[in-house]
């Protein structure tokens, strides 16, 4: 009787920090789409499209390269990586930050983006290269 005790309350406790962990990540979620958001906000672009899965790509890299259609390089394998390397460098360039954020936008976009979106950096237009 005492070990079924202890199983049961193993798996309330498990499932508490469940609960926890999907609340948590509800939370960084809602945050990463009002971030996103506000920086289609700052391009000039309507924010609701950062809802939309691909579509929201497009805009990015026509906010970031001014041609939104670039976007498809990604599905070309391995310079999809050095394109998605070089994205973050333009994104932060674009909005008025040096290579150091980019790196670091690079590395926690979960973190970098929201400082874009709700700090004071301002949309720059977009960079005129190939990628």
């Amino acid at each position: 009787m005492g070990s079924e005790y202890a199983d049961s309350a193993a798996v309330a406790a498990a499932g508490s920090a469940l609960v926890i962990v999907y609340v948590i990540a509800i939370v960084f979620c809602i945050i990463a789409f009002v971030a996103m958001w506000k920086l289609f906000s700052k391009a000039g672009e309507a924010g609701w499209k950062c809802l939309i899965p691909i579509y929201n790509s497009y805009i990015l890299f026509k906010i970031v390269y001014g041609n939104g259609l670039k976007f498809l390089l990604l599905l070309v394998p391995v310079l999809n990586v050095v394109i998605g390397i070089v994205f973050y460098f333009r994104l932060a360039q674009v909005y008025g930050k040096g290579a150091g954020f980019g790196f670091l936008t690079l590395l926690f976009p979960e973190i970098c983006l929201p400082v874009l979106a709700f700090g004071k950096s301002e949309y720059q237009g977009p960079i005129d290269s190939f990628i």
